[in-house]
């Protein structure tokens, strides 16, 4: 569960703050002076206290419900956090290519009217919708855990933040080793795992519940690589893995390949943020 934490927030954020790099890097090459910045960071706080505002409702409201229908919404949280990792990797399939010129577009018709609330929503729109979706991963991704210990999961949280800060700061300098059109399809490939992983996870969720049927193993890999182990939790963790899967589980596999392969046929060639 804290490999799944440290991605998503990583993740989550390198994508926060190539939007936020963008506006700023815009903003200090026109000049457009310290009034368009506090715009930009007045719309990167109000994207942040909208993520934590959801957080707080989610948690509120949680606390309101019986124990059954707290597992009951932890479980389609699970489903749904898998649903949306599907869509950022399409939408970023989409509009990745043409992701900087979009927004630069933008930040040039607020700048000929001198409208800084343009680019005040442009940073509120970017920073709530990536931490509403952090939100959401993060509360699927604890539900999936059944209620892991919360000191690690904030440990596992700050170390993200820490990663993704010191990727953007590397990949804004031109490292070689990963540049933006690598990152973009590593992660892809990397969020896919994940979003199976939270997907069986939440089938395994509908077995205990009795709503599908449970099974005996249809073969047993633990030879090769044991979920059981610290290192086989995590590759079971990141990819949805399981050593001794049952038919239910392999048809949840089939399942979620099918959807994802469907979803990236039907859209057009993958491109890649840029951000030079």
């Amino acid at each position: 569960m804290n490999g799944q934490i440290i991605f998503i927030i990583w993740r989550e954020s390198v994508e926060a703050l190539l939007v936020v790099g963008i506006l700023a890097g815009w903003l200090a090459h026109e000049g457009a002076g310290r009034r368009a910045s506090l715009f930009l960071w007045g719309g990167v706080a109000a994207g942040i206290a909208v993520a934590l505002a959801l957080a707080a409702a989610l948690m509120g409201f949680s606390g309101l419900l019986t124990p059954e229908l707290r597992q009951r919404l932890m479980t389609a949280m699970v489903f749904l956090a898998a649903a949306l990792i599907l869509q950022m990797v399409v939408w970023m399939r989409r509009h990745g290519r043409t992701l900087k010129r979009d927004i630069e577009q933008g930040l040039r018709t607020a700048a000929e009217h001198r409208n800084w609330w343009g680019v005040f929503v442009l940073a509120l729109v970017a920073v709530a919708r990536e931490g509403s979706e952090t939100v959401i991963f993060l509360y699927g991704a604890l539900a999936a855990s059944h209620g892991a210990a919360l000191g690690s999961a904030a440990l596992s949280i700050a170390t993200g933040f820490a990663v993704a800060f010191a990727s953007y700061l590397l990949l804004r300098a031109g490292a070689r080793f990963m540049p933006w059109r690598s990152f973009f399809r590593i992660t892809e490939v990397m969020l896919l795992l994940l979003g199976c992983s939270l997907f069986v996870t939440g089938v395994g969720d509908l077995v205990a519940a009795g709503l599908l049927p449970f099974g005996a193993p249809l073969w047993d890999s633990s030879a090769l690589l044991d979920d059981g182990t610290r290192f086989g939790g995590l590759v079971a963790s990141l990819t949805g893995y399981r050593a001794q899967p049952d038919l239910v589980t392999v048809l949840a596999w089939l399942v979620y390949w099918g959807i994802v392969l469907l979803a990236l046929r039907l859209q057009p060639r993958p491109g890649a943020a840029r951000v030079a």
